[in-house]
């Protein structure tokens, strides 16, 4: 299809410029000008809406104890995380982007819904408490009707599994890759995508959450559904303009076909003519607008372009190098699971501290304890402008990379940070168990007299690790997938968090499982004024190191792709307004030499 659109186009050298030339079409197939297309986030107002004070409500509510609310949120969470790679394997094989999040946004939808009436009407609320505390010491029971509750979460969690990994990658879709201008924007595109979307966390991490605390659960959570329900039409509003990629084939067919290939022939001899690897030409890569990666010495024994030469079984060799990238990037996936446990403690143990501290903000109000949330949004949306349009032209004049430094160095920038927040969070609570202790504040419903804003600092470096880390591994997962990858790659991203959160609740359950034998009190209690957090987060700081020092290893032996390195050269040259450069960019992107 895609050389056909390049003779309809009629040009001189078969192409128009004002359409694109990476093979993206409209959802009737026909060629798409390119445009500066962008999404509406307010979907992200729904899900930390939710996420972001979830672990109050449970315990609230629900009379759930401290171990227990806050595993069911971490399990929640990585479950949430753990969807996306059956919605990119839906997307890349069979549905493309658009549609499976159309469907999935659908699902998204009618999970909240259920979750708004689970919180509203009265059949299905937990019954409240007579006493003015709320909490697990509540002598009524949540009865059998919260299944209800954790049935409307589960059912988010299957339609954010074709939103998470398709929504990012449809986005970065609408740059051209063919077009110099529109790939050095690019570089910036997941920059501004996490910042544009972090402004609906920040609504969700301050008036949401306060609606919540002191309003209701009701409106609470109506308010982000409806909110939901507007990006969705928004969403809709735009599909003239999108691009879209067509589906190439299920992801994981074609890896399982190169490892069963590369299996079977590798005793085979392979031919010593490169050019023979190749399934297409030098001139039908050119004309067909397909990314053609050349080949390196593992696994070459898969692949041929005359499968008679090596089997029925060969694989092409473009095939053999998707399966490569997908493959190495493993290690940095591994890699990225201890900070994501580490960053789950945000959303757990540092919002059931605020419970015990000062939150008066003048004679009248109480800020409510997951609001300290916003700051990790707040430090997160002033870090990425700064980032980009200071750090970024500062470094690249060094390192002569577009990026200004690598995606791996900005992702070990991030997980120092991780270390560092957590030997904050462990003096922290240190110096509030020995306020605690002086001032004898040692119920479990007893205030200690220091302010919320204690845990500021922790809560302000965890927004400036997204801007670094987060913003990263998304990055990098995307740009380092081969081209009909894109979706799994990014779902490599979202299993990070997902496999993150679960090893937290391991962590947690573990560590308060051990430090209970033998007679002793524990770390990790209910009444958290007589606990050990500050044990707890000594411990997570040490297990962090750990994991730096295995990332440092495996950052190190990762090796980019060949074409990412020579198109980020070409580029530093269109960044210059060459335009001679330029066009050779545009033709080696097609070619795919070096």
């Amino acid at each position: 299809m895609t050389r056909v659109l390049a003779e309809e186009k009629g040009s001189a050298d078969g192409r128009d410029d004002d359409y694109t030339d990476d093979g993206t079409v409209d959802l009737k197939g026909r060629p798409v000008l390119r445009s500066n297309t962008g999404y509406e986030v307010l979907e992200r107002m729904a899900y930390y809406g939710i996420a972001s004070n979830l672990v109050l409500y449970l315990t609230r509510e629900l009379r759930e104890g401290t171990v227990k609310s806050s595993n069911n949120v971490t399990n929640w969470v990585g479950t949430v995380w753990m969807t996306p790679i059956l919605g990119a394997y839906i997307a890349d094989a069979h549905l493309g982007r658009y549609w499976t999040f159309v469907i999935s946004s659908a699902i998204y939808l009618t999970g909240m819904t259920l979750l708004t009436l689970a919180v509203s009407v009265p059949a299905l609320r937990p019954p409240s408490c007579d006493h003015g505390h709320k909490g697990v010491n509540c002598d009524k029971r949540a009865s059998a009707f919260q299944g209800v509750f954790y049935c409307a979460l589960y059912i988010i969690t299957i339609g954010t599994g074709g939103t998470k990994p398709n929504i990012s990658t449809m986005g970065a879709d609408q740059f051209d890759d063919f077009e110099p201008k529109e790939r050095v924007k690019k570089l910036s595109f997941f920059n501004w995508w996490m910042f544009s979307i972090f402004f609906g966390t920040l609504f969700s991490n301050t008036f949401l959450i306060y609606i919540q605390d002191n309003v209701g659960w009701s409106l609470g959570y109506g308010l982000p559904t409806i909110g939901l329900l507007v990006s969705v039409l928004v969403f809709l509003m735009g599909t003239p303009f999108y691009r879209h990629k067509l589906p190439s084939g299920s992801p994981f067919t074609r890896i399982f076909q190169v490892l069963v290939a590369a299996v079977r022939k590798r005793n085979v001899p392979v031919p010593t003519d490169p050019k023979e690897l190749h399934e297409l030409s030098l001139e039908e890569y050119s004309k067909s607008k397909k990314f053609r990666i050349d080949h390196t010495p593992s696994l070459r024994q898969s692949c041929g372009k005359e499968r008679t030469n090596l089997g029925m079984d060969a694989v092409p060799v473009t095939q053999v190098e998707e399966t490569k990238q997908m493959i190495k990037m493993i290690p940095i996936l591994v890699a990225t699971f201890i900070p994501s446990t580490l960053i789950a403690q945000g959303g757990t143990l540092f919002v059931k501290l605020g419970t015990t501290l000062d939150r008066s903000m003048g004679p009248h109000f109480d800020i409510p304890p997951a609001c300290l949330s916003a700051f990790v949004t707040i430090f997160m949306l002033i870090t990425i402008p700064i980032y980009d349009s200071c750090f970024v032209p500062i470094m690249r004049r060094y390192t002569k990379n577009p990026r200004g430094i690598t995606l791996l160095q900005r992702m070990g920038i991030g997980f120092m940070l991780q270390i560092i927040i957590m030997i904050i969070a462990c003096f922290v609570e240190s110096k509030r168990l020995n306020v605690a202790q002086d001032h004898q504040k040692l119920g479990i419903y007893d205030t200690v007299p220091l302010s919320i804003f204690i845990l500021l600092p922790q809560f302000a470096l965890a927004g400036v690790y997204d801007a670094f880390a987060e913003v990263a591994k998304l990055e990098f997962f995307y740009d380092q997938a081969p081209e009909g990858m894109k979706s799994l790659g990014t779902s490599y991203y979202s299993s990070s968090i997902r496999i993150g959160h679960f090893f937290s609740t391991f962590v947690l359950t573990t560590v308060s499982d051990m430090t209970k034998r033998h007679g002793h009190r524990g770390w990790i209690l209910n009444n958290l004024n007589i606990s050990r957090l500050d044990y707890y987060f000594a411990f997570l700081a040490v297990l962090g190191f750990l994991s730096f020092i295995f990332f440092l290893v495996v950052a190190r032996l990762f090796v980019y792709n060949a074409e990412v390195k020579q198109s980020e050269s070409d580029l530093r040259e269109a960044m210059d307004d060459s335009p001679n450069k330029a066009s050779s960019l545009v033709e080696a992107l097609k070619a795919g030499t070096s």
